[in-house]
């Protein structure tokens, strides 16, 4: 399957991944992390030569929510769970980060420091490992408690999304709420239609990985932590996708960069900015000219295979 993966689209470069396209067919869209703005799609589909058909995803979730009141509890209670469980997760891994940190900075023997820092990576690591297992397993006891697939008005929510991805020339995935627009890609089997080409950007393209990482270096409070948030629909894997990268990461600090990318490491840190395109498979397999994190922290591009 081929996944392209955009830049911010400001100024929108869809049209010509779109225009490249094999096929005229009906292109699927996805814009649930717009949430209330779901069916604000105007200029997608200019952008789409009025192709567009919305799996209207976030309208289907609310759908089920009101239709079995039981569920939209069950699933109220789930979230305030891994709420909780992300926020013990920020505690230990500001501590883990911190010290990871004062070694990089520490004035000492390289080989000594290269080896504790080392360990102390391995130590964020491990958390990153440790919460996504976590996270992944509440949200497993939770699937396994309601069985979705049992429910009627899923059911016939997720029939009517498979047929139109069955029918779709390609699929378009807009950015938005990544938290959003993760859970209602899994609540309606989104991946296991997929058949045709993927487009995505911002948290669509987040959304498509094995691991949704959030990081903002410029927020109002400060630089925050990296965090590993979830699961994506794993369509992408090996692959930690950056959306607005420079304007959400101090991409100068080459040591907090450095840091970053061997966090992460063998997963590929793409870099994507305005007009960026990477044509990309399943497997994590990036085309030379990628930019992305090296593991000393510049920002490199990658090279063809010799």
């Amino acid at each position: 399957m081929r996944v392209t993966l955009l830049g911010p689209q400001r100024r929108p470069t869809v049209d010509k991944v779109v225009a490249s396209l094999p096929s005229d067919g009906p292109i699927a869209t996805i814009t649930a992390g717009w949430q209330e703005r779901e069916p604000d799609e105007h200029e997608l589909g200019k952008l789409l030569g009025s192709r567009d058909v919305n799996l209207s995803l976030y309208r289907r979730w609310l759908d089920v929510q009101e239709r079995m009141p039981e569920f939209a509890a069950a699933e109220r209670r789930l979230q305030g769970v891994l709420e909780e469980a992300q926020e013990i997760y920020l505690l230990r891994l500001d501590y883990a980060l911190q010290a990871a940190y004062a070694v990089q900075r520490r004035s000492t023997h390289d080989r000594l420091r290269a080896d504790v820092l080392a360990e102390a990576i391995s130590a964020v690591r491990d958390l990153d490992v440790m919460h996504l297992r976590r996270t992944s397993d509440l949200r497993g006891e939770f699937y396994q408690a309601w069985q979705p697939h049992d429910l009627p008005v899923v059911a016939e929510h997720r029939t009517v999304v498979a047929r139109v991805l069955g029918e779709a020339a390609a699929l378009v995935v807009a950015g938005g709420h990544v938290g959003v627009l993760a859970d209602t890609l899994h609540l309606f089997l989104v991946a296991a239609s997929l058949r045709s080409p993927v487009i995505a950007w911002s948290a669509g393209a987040m959304a498509l990985t094995d691991r949704v990482v959030l990081f903002n270096d410029r927020s109002p409070q400060g630089p925050g932590h990296p965090e590993v948030y979830g699961t994506g629909l794993s369509v992408l894997r090996n692959v930690v996708a950056l959306p607005h990268a420079s304007a959400r990461l101090l991409l100068g600090d080459a040591p907090r960069m450095a840091v970053f990318a061997r966090r992460f490491a063998p997963a590929r840190c793409v870099l994507l900015e305005q007009g960026t395109r990477v044509d990309i498979d399943s497997d994590g397999n990036c085309p030379p000219g990628t930019r992305v994190l090296a593991e000393d922290g510049r920002v490199t591009s990658l090279e063809a295979a010799r």
